[in-house]
């Protein structure tokens, strides 16, 4: 079932304000996030409108997690990060996704929580475009 209230489960306009595609996955679809303060930022979006692991087959939630290692591998490749941060929230966006937010020694942020959305550093669709066919390769 989608809402046609969320962005993930609508695409389109609604996610375009806060992501860039990347491409589907087996379990999910995967964003860069616009706000590139931390290079390559992504976020994976659950296929189904889920708001809770839970909800979720066994099946369903060891593919999720496959995917998700798929990508911290190839964010590890893409931008080789000193580590590689998860945050899965949704308090008012009740659709199933993590954040996987590359960091960097050197970085902002570095020992801390990331923030949501810092507005520091805006890619433009080239820079996006040219970070997504570089993830897409190494996946």
């Amino acid at each position: 079932m989608k809402d046609v209230n969320c962005a993930y489960c609508m695409q389109g306009e609604l996610v375009a304000a806060f992501g860039y595609p990347v491409c589907q996955m087996d379990s999910g679809y995967l964003y860069l996030f616009k706000e590139q303060s931390h290079p390559g930022r992504v976020i994976l979006a659950h296929n189904r409108h889920v708001s809770e692991l839970i909800e979720l087959t066994d099946e369903e939630r060891n593919q999720y997690f496959a995917d998700v290692a798929k990508v911290a591998r190839a964010i590890h490749k893409v931008f080789a990060p000193d580590k590689v941060n998860y945050g899965a929230y949704g308090d008012t966006g009740h659709h199933l996704h993590i954040h996987m937010v590359p960091k960097y020694k050197d970085g902002p942020e570095w020992g801390g929580v990331f923030a949501m959305d810092p507005k520091q550093v805006r890619a433009t669709d080239e820079q996006l475009e040219e970070m997504a066919e570089k993830i897409r390769q190494a996946l």
